[in-house]
C-alpha cells in the first residue's frame, strides 16, 4: 500500500474512531436494553454468573457479548463510557475489516476505501457502536469470520463462530449455511464438521465458563450432572425465544428492515437548552436513508450478477447477508426490531461495493464512474451530516427534529 492510500485509510478510521468515541457517555443513562446487559455485566464481574439480588437469574441470551461489556466497565469504570467502549472498539474495528474484506475481494483501494467509508457513513453502525448492546458484537464476528474464510483460514472461522454463537444463538443461520457451502465446495465431512460444527461448540460450551463454576447459576443443578444441567436451560430459552411475541411500541417485522420502516428509538428526551421553546433529545438506531436505499437496490443487482456470472465474490456477500437476514422472516409474529439488522449490515456495504467493482470493469468509462461514485458517496456523507444529531444523541429543537422524521412510522 502506498503512503498516501495508508494515510487516507488511517484517515478514515480516525474519523471512524473520534465519532464512536466521542461523547461516548452520552445520553448519562442506561437506554433500552443496556439497562439489561450492563446488569449482566456487572454480575459476571462480581460473581461469574448473572444473579438477581443473590439469586439464579434466568437469562436469554448467552455471555460473550456481556463479557465484552464487562471488560470495558473493568477497565473504564461502570459508567456510560465504560458500558460502552467496547462496543465503540469493534465498532471501529469493523471498519477496518470491511476494508481489508474488499481488498481481499475487489483487488482495488478505490473500492475498499469507498467501503470503508459507507461504514463510517452509516446512521445504524454508528448508533450500535455506542451503545451497549449485543449486536455490534454478533456483526462483528460474522464480519470476522467471513474474512477468516475469505482467506481461508477455516479453523479460526469456526471458532470465531463460536464467538458469534455465544453472543446470539442468530448466528446459528449463518454458521449453518457456511457449514453447508464448505460441505458442497470441499468434500470434506469429517474436516468441515470438525471446524463448522464441533469447534464452534466447544468455543460456545467454553463461554459458559462462568456458570459451570458457579452454584448460582439458573437451572445449574437441574441435572445430573453439569452439561445436562446447561441442557435444561437451553430447552427454557428456546422455549422463551420461540413464544417471544410480546407487543412493543418499536416492534419491526424484517420484511421492512431494508426499506427503513420502523427504526429503533433506544432514547428520547425534552431538554431545555436548545434555545427555543422547545426541544428534543434522540437516540434513533436508524440505517443513513440514502445508503440503506442504495443498498436495497444493489442486493438485488448482486444477485442478478450471481445468477448470470456465478462469481464467487458476489455468492459470498449473498450468502453471509441472506443467511443474516432472511430466517426472521420465517417467524412474522415474533416480536422483533430493526436494529437486529446491524448482523448483515456489513455486506449490505460490501454489496454496494460489488456493484461498484462493476461500474469499473469498463476501462474507458473508469474515470467518470469513479467520479460518480466519489459523488454518490458525497452525498450519502451529507444525508449522514443531517442525521448526525439523531445518531449520537444531540440536542435539537423540536421542529429540526421533526423535520427529520421523514415518515410518520420513524416517530
Amino acid at each position: 500500500m502506498k503512503r498516501a492510500q495508508l494515510s487516507a485509510l488511517i484517515a478514515l478510521i480516525s474519523f471512524g474512531a473520534l465519532t464512536r468515541f466521542i461523547n461516548l457517555g452520552r445520553p448519562n443513562e442506561l437506554v433500552f436494553d443496556e439497562v439489561y446487559y450492563v446488569d449482566g455485566a456487572r454480575d459476571f464481574l462480581a460473581h461469574g454468573v448473572e444473579l438477581d439480588k443473590g439469586a439464579a437469574e434466568f437469562i436469554v441470551h448467552p455471555p460473550v457479548g456481556k463479557w465484552a461489556i464487562a471488560l470495558g466497565i473493568k477497565l473504564f469504570g461502570d459508567n456510560p463510557f465504560g458500558w460502552r467502549a467496547a462496543a465503540a472498539l469493534v465498532g471501529t474495528l469493523s471498519i477496518l475489516l470491511v476494508f481489508l474484506i474488499a481488498q481481499q475481494l475487489f483487488k482495488s483501494f478505490f473500492i475498499s476505501i469507498s467501503a470503508a467509508a459507507l461504514m463510517t457513513l452509516d446512521g445504524l453502525h454508528l448508533v450500535m457502536s455506542r451503545t451497549a448492546l449485543l449486536d455490534i458484537f454478533l456483526s462483528f464476528f460474522i464480519l470476522l469470520a467471513f474474512y477468516l474464510l475469505l482467506r481461508n483460514q477455516l479453523w479460526w472461522a469456526g471458532i470465531v463462530f463460536g464467538l458469534a454463537l455465544g453472543t446470539k444463538w442468530s448466528a446459528v443461520y449463518v454458521l449453518a449455511a457456511v457449514g453447508l457451502y464448505l460441505l458442497i465446495r470441499e468434500r470434506r465431512f469429517f474436516l468441515t464438521t470438525l471446524q463448522f460444527a464441533i469447534a464452534p461448540l466447544i468455543v460456545y460450551i467454553a463461554s459458559w465458563t462462568g456458570w459451570f463454576l458457579s452454584s448460582n447459576g439458573w437451572d445449574r443443578n437441574s441435572g445430573s450432572y453439569p452439561l445436562s444441567s446447561l441442557f435444561n436451560y437451553h430447552r427454557e430459552i428456546l422455549n422463551f425465544h420461540t413464544g417471544l411475541t410480546t407487543d412493543h411500541s418499536y416492534q419491526a417485522s424484517a420484511w421492512n428492515w431494508l426499506l427503513l420502516g420502523r427504526p429503533t428509538s433506544f432514547f428520547y428526551a425534552t431538554p431545555k437548552s436548545c434555545g427555543a421553546q422547545s426541544c428534543s433529545q434522540e437516540v434513533l438506531a436508524i440505517g443513513t436513508p440514502f445508503l440503506w436505499w442504495a443498498g436495497l437496490i444493489s442486493i438485488f443487482v448482486t444477485l442478478g450478477y450471481f445468477i448470470y456470472r456465478r462469481e464467487k465474490s458476489a455468492g459470498l456477500i449473498l450468502l453471509f447477508l441472506l443467511s443474516s437476514y432472511l430466517p426472521w422472516l420465517a417467524f412474522p409474529e415474533r416480536t422483533t426490531f430493526y436494529f437486529y439488522a446491524i448482523a448483515f449490515q456489513p455486506f449490505l456495504i460490501l454489496s454496494i461495493a460489488y456493484v461498484i467493482s462493476k461500474a469499473l470493469e469498463n476501462d474507458a468509462l473508469k474515470v467518470i464512474r469513479e467520479r460518480m461514485v466519489i459523488f454518490g458517496i458525497g452525498l450519502i456523507a451529507l444525508c449522514f451530516a443531517y442525521f448526525f444529531p439523531l445518531f449520537v444523541g444531540g440536542v435539537l429543537t423540536y421542529q429540526d427534529w421533526y423535520d427529520r422524521m421523514w415518515f410518520t412510522s420513524w416517530i
